[in-house]
């Protein structure tokens, strides 16, 4: 394995993160202006109803879900087209390896995303046609860009490019319109992102699913080795479908200060719908403000719980919250505005329903004043879905239970510790076959340390929530 020489720490302050990190999906920058489309025909040999038609459901077992294997997954780009993406990306965070936040250089983070460019994608021996693709991220692209590593965040939609191409209208990956390729940044175990989604499925939370993927992209010389990434389901794509009834709720992606839901802090523009996008009522939103804020949480508890509880699936929630603490992920509510989804279940009167997102710094202590301790004593009333919650006696007691059945189910030390061993024994040779510019590790000896350090991690959680309990 080659070494990266230079690796240095990227820091940006809290505003920069809770404003900026995952404006991610918000708003898509679609570029074929310079499309060479002559009409002619694109040869779609490859083209079947199982593989690439939206007439089937997704095919979890083949795209996600296997933990006994690390699938590969070709991108194939016209050398003009990856010209001008990096053109594109040069405008955005600077110039490629020239620092910025993590190194020196021009700082800050665009508002818009990179743009989508055609291109073919190749899996088990299949193509894909002219499918979108677009670098993915902000703090973690800016750091990558910025520092001259290639290994960068993708994003894939196949179907992005159907107005040019009508051969590809309505194109599918196994019944799937978007991947998202998460390059494991801030991750020299390169297993949190997947690992906590999973503790999340296992603990009955909503929450995307992952599946281990190596990535090679070939922009004009040959296919190159970009790395080991981490597919993960979009919310916006699949998954209320797929974990919930249908997907004809509200979904939203907060962020900003409002998705704190502090008091008086409400923006629509804070709360970005991912679908039924032409409906411009957020009534479901407010409804949570109001009835987490009201008077009555002191006067009548009983009636503050039954009216949250009408609108908010408060149980859900508690559920998660027990198992983000015990985990340790920092970087979302609690530390950051941003992070989570929020989805009005059809099922349950269209109560909102969290479903935590992008996890890769989770599983340690954290940054950033790290991650909230188990009895929340840091948390101020800013944050009152913690503050208002934790204090009121029954939901605490509901709290404290999910947390036992956390430490004792999903997120149980020998448990966990042997999941650590199987996934770091699959993905160890990806992990240890990266090149020098498309790696976050310094050294093969980084892989083997964060490993252990998981390990150690799940041991100290169970030591404290023992004490906490007791």
């Amino acid at each position: 394995m080659s070494i990266i020489i230079f690796f240095m720490f990227f820091a940006c302050s809290k505003d920069e993160i809770a404003t900026n990190e995952n404006t991610d999906d918000t708003s898509e920058n679609t570029d074929s202006s310079d499309e060479s489309n002559d009409n002619n025909s694109i040869d779609t040999a490859d083209w079947s109803l199982i593989t690439h038609s939206n007439d089937i459901d997704p095919n979890y077992s083949e795209v996600y879900d296997d933990n006994n294997t690390v699938r590969r997954i070709d991108i194939v780009f016209d050398s003009s087209d990856w010209d001008l993406m990096l053109e594109d990306m040069s405008s955005l965070f600077g110039t490629f390896g020239q620092g910025g936040p993590g190194g020196p250089g021009p700082g800050g983070f665009p508002d818009e995303n990179p743009i989508f460019k055609p291109a073919d994608i190749y899996y088990n021996g299949l193509q894909w046609y002219k499918v979108g693709a677009r670098f993915k991220g902000n703090s973690s692209l800016a750091f990558s860009w910025r520092n001259g590593i290639w290994k960068m965040s993708f994003k894939l939609d196949f179907d992005e490019f159907e107005d040019d191409y009508p051969e590809i209208e309505n194109q599918r990956f196994y019944g799937f319109k978007q991947l998202s390729l998460k390059n494991n940044f801030d991750d020299e175990s390169l297993l949190r992102e997947k690992v906590a989604s999973d503790v999340f499925r296992e603990s009955g939370i909503p929450s995307p699913r992952t599946q281990f993927y190596e990535v090679y992209v070939d922009h004009g010389a040959g296919p190159i080795y970009f790395g080991l990434y981490t597919m993960v389901e979009e919310p916006d794509d699949t998954l209320a479908k797929s974990q919930f009834s249908n997907d004809n709720g509200n979904l939203y992606k907060p962020d900003g200060n409002g998705a704190s839901f502090s008091s008086g802090s409400f923006n629509q523009n804070h709360f970005v719908k991912q679908s039924n996008e032409t409906d411009s009522d957020w009534s479901d939103i407010i409804a949570i403000f109001e009835a987490l804020h009201s008077n009555n949480r002191v006067t009548n508890p009983e009636l503050w719980r039954t009216n949250l509880e009408s609108v908010f699936d408060v149980n859900s929630f508690l559920n998660y919250l027990a198992v983000n603490t015990v985990i340790q992920n920092w970087d979302t509510y609690g530390r950051m505005t941003h992070n989570y989804y929020l989805y009005g279940n059809p099922d349950n009167n269209n109560k909102l329903t969290w479903i935590p997102w992008d996890n890769n710094e989770s599983l340690q202590h954290g940054k950033m004043g790290g991650s909230l301790p188990l009895d929340f004593n840091v948390v101020s009333n800013n944050w009152p879905l913690i503050r208002y919650l934790y204090d009121d006696p029954v939901y605490r007691n509901i709290y404290q239970e999910r947390i036992s059945n956390v430490i004792n189910g999903a997120f149980e030390t020998s448990y966990i510790q042997s999941i650590y061993y199987q996934y770091s024994s699959l993905i160890e040779s990806s992990v240890l076959n990266e090149l020098q510019g498309y790696t976050f590790l310094e050294s093969s000896s980084d892989f083997q340390a964060a490993i252990s350090a998981l390990n150690n991690h799940a041991q100290s959680r169970a030591n404290a929530v023992n004490n906490y309990l007791n």
